[in-house]
């Protein structure tokens, strides 16, 4: 179904999992509730939740290196088959492993922006200042058995306490460069994405159960317009009734041989 075609390829947690990074809606997958954006603006209480549990949870995301899935999709891209990745993650770990065309839909998590002067700083330079702010706390809450969620988030018994940063410029709030349930895609990101997928010959989605509208649109119009979709999960997605080809397998396994067996497309 793919060989001799360009392929636009979606991802979502479950291409981060081998990572040890665990995803939101996978078969074993316990049931979470994040955060959304009105809580988060609305209520210190919650923002201040939020900033605890990052800051625990961000230490063991920040370690995460890409596997043979991520490594397999840019070594296609280097090879001119793939033309780029739309990711729902926010995990970066497509740049990590030397993808050039990502586009993060769901923004990073390595970035931190002010909400009242626009201000942005690095995730890294934040964590300094947390640390200062609250001597200890990572690792006192590290001695528990921490569960980690695919956006930093860490689940921890009690985040009484904690002192949040204000941005360093105005003093405003700083909100990570995610977009939350609640919050929309910028349209300019939306219409790249779409941009991607009509410039490629075929869609692959790799590793998401397309819960969301966020990445299933993109699934929905390349059906629309007639191009194949190979659609690789364990589990079922929301997608299968439009998928040509559906392959119940791990990203870690398939991806690598998949790219064994495509051949090279046009020179980068």
């Amino acid at each position: 179904m793919l060989a001799g075609r360009s392929l636009a390829v979606l991802t979502g947690a479950g291409i981060s999992t081998d990572s040890g990074i665990p995803d939101y809606r996978g078969p074993d997958s316990p049931p979470r509730t994040p955060m959304t954006y009105e809580q988060f603006v609305s209520d210190a209480a919650f923002r201040r939740t939020y900033w605890a549990r990052n800051h625990v949870g961000w230490r063991h995301v920040d370690r995460t290196r890409p596997n043979a899935g991520h490594r397999a999709l840019a070594r296609l891209e280097e090879r001119g088959v793939v033309v780029g990745v739309i990711t729902q993650n926010v995990d970066r770990l497509h740049h990590l492993a030397g993808s050039r065309t990502v586009i993060d839909l769901h923004g990073t998590y390595a970035d931190v922006v002010c909400l009242a002067c626009g201000a942005r700083t690095t995730r890294d330079a934040l964590a300094a200042r947390l640390e200062h702010l609250n001597p200890g706390f990572a690792e006192r809450a590290a001695v528990a058995d921490v569960e980690i969620a695919p956006d930093a988030d860490a689940v921890i018994a009690s985040t009484e306490g904690f002192v949040v940063a204000g941005c360093e410029r105005c003093g405003g709030m700083l909100k990570p460069e995610i977009v939350y349930f609640g919050e929309n895609v910028p349209r300019e990101r939306v219409d790249r994405a779409f941009a991607l997928v009509d410039s490629a010959q075929a869609l692959l989605v790799a590793g998401t159960s397309l819960a969301v509208m966020s990445g299933l649109r993109f699934v929905r119009h390349a059906a629309r317009a007639g191009r194949p979709v190979v659609v690789v999960n364990r589990g079922a997605t929301r997608g299968d009734h439009l998928a040509d080809v559906r392959v119940h397998a791990g990203t870690s396994e398939l991806l690598p041989a998949l790219a064994e067996r495509l051949p090279a497309g046009r020179a980068l």
